[in-house]
C-alpha cells in the first residue's frame, strides 16, 4: 500500500515567486493530489477561529495602538510582494495581534498574519526589527511553503488520508484541516525553508524602507531571550552563527534597495 501511496501522490515541480534580488530559485515539489485552493481556503477558515478563540479570552487586538503599528508595518511590506509574484498583492490580507507570552508570529496561506504581544514587548522589537519578522512570515505565504510541507506529510506518512480527499471521501476536510494545523502550528519549517523566508523577507522589509540591519539585532535579541536557543518557531533555522552571516550577507546585498525607498519616503 505505501508503495502505491507514494505512485499514486508523484509530486509535480511548480515554482511560486520569481527570484527577487535575493535570488531565490529552488524549484518546489508538491503532490497534485493537495489542492491549492482548498489548502488556502481551509487555512482562512482555521484563521477565524484562531481570532474567535482569542476574542473570546479577550485575546485579540486588546491595545489599539499596538495593532496600529503592526498593521501599518505590514501594510508597507505587502505592497512590495509583487516583486516575486503579482498575484500576492491582491491576497485578502488580514493582519491582528494575539495576547500571548510567546515569541511567535506567522502567516498561513493566503496572507492571514498573526503576531504575538510576547514577541513585541518582551524583546522591545523596534519597528525595522517587527518588519523583518513580518516579512519573514510572509515570504513563508509568498513561496507556499506549507502547500510543500502538506505534500511531504501525504508522502510521508498520509497518503490514505489525502487519497480520501481526492476521492471525495466524508472526511476529507477534516483530514485537510489536520494538514493545515499541522504545517502552521505544529511542524517545523526545514531549514531550506527557513533560510528561504530569511532572504525574501529582508528583501520585502528593505523594499518598504526598513533597515536590513535589524535583521540581525532582532535574532541577537532571540537568542538572548530563549537562553541562546531560538524559539519554537525558529527552531529548524540553521545555527545562529551561519544564520547571522547569511543575514549579514543579504542584508548587504538589498541595502540599496532600503536606501533607495528612504530616499523616496524623504521626497514625497
Amino acid at each position: 500500500m505505501g508503495l502505491i501511496c507514494l505512485t499514486v501522490l508523484g509530486c509535480q515541480t511548480v515554482q511560486t515567486t520569481q527570484p527577487g534580488m535575493v535570488g531565490i530559485s529552488r524549484e518546489q515539489h508538491v503532490s497534485p493530489l493537495i489542492n491549492r485552493a482548498q489548502l488556502n481556503q481551509q487555512a482562512a477558515l482555521q484563521y477565524r477561529q484562531v481570532l474567535g478563540e482569542a476574542q473570546k479570552q479577550q485575546r485579540l487586538n486588546a491595545d489599539a495602538a499596538e495593532v496600529e503599528r503592526v498593521r501599518r508595518i505590514a501594510n508597507r511590506i505587502i505592497p512590495q510582494t509583487a516583486v516575486f509574484r503579482q498575484d500576492a498583492v491582491s491576497w485578502k490580507w488580514e493582519i491582528n495581534v494575539l495576547g500571548s507570552k510567546e515569541l511567535n508570529a506567522w502567516c498561513m496561506p493566503g496572507g492571514k498574519i498573526a503576531v504575538y504581544t510576547g514577541l513585541i514587548n518582551q524583546l522591545k522589537v523596534s519597528d525595522d526589527e517587527l518588519a523583518q519578522v513580518m516579512g519573514h512570515e510572509i515570504a513563508h505565504a509568498l513561496r507556499e511553503h506549507a502547500w510543500e510541507r502538506a505534500s511531504k506529510s501525504a508522502t510521508a506518512g498520509l497518503g490514505l488520508s489525502i487519497l480520501g480527499i481526492a476521492l471525495g471521501a466524508s472526511d476529507g476536510q477534516m483530514d485537510l484541516a489536520g494538514l493545515v494545523y499541522n504545517v502552521t502550528f505544529e511542524l517545523p519549517n526545514s531549514r531550506e525553508h527557513e533560510t528561504e523566508a530569511d532572504r525574501i523577507g529582508i528583501e520585502l522589509a528593505a523594499r518598504a524602507g526598513y533597515d536590513p540591519r535589524a535583521a540581525i539585532s532582532l535574532w541577537q535579541k532571540m537568542g538572548k531571550a530563549s537562553d541562546g536557543a531560538p524559539p519554537k518557531w525558529l527552531s529548524t533555522h540553521p545555527a545562529s552563527t551561519d544564520r547571522e552571516a547569511d543575514l549579514r550577507r543579504y542584508g548587504e546585498i538589498v541595502q540599496p534597495l532600503y536606501e533607495q525607498a528612504r530616499r523616496g519616503a524623504r521626497a514625497s
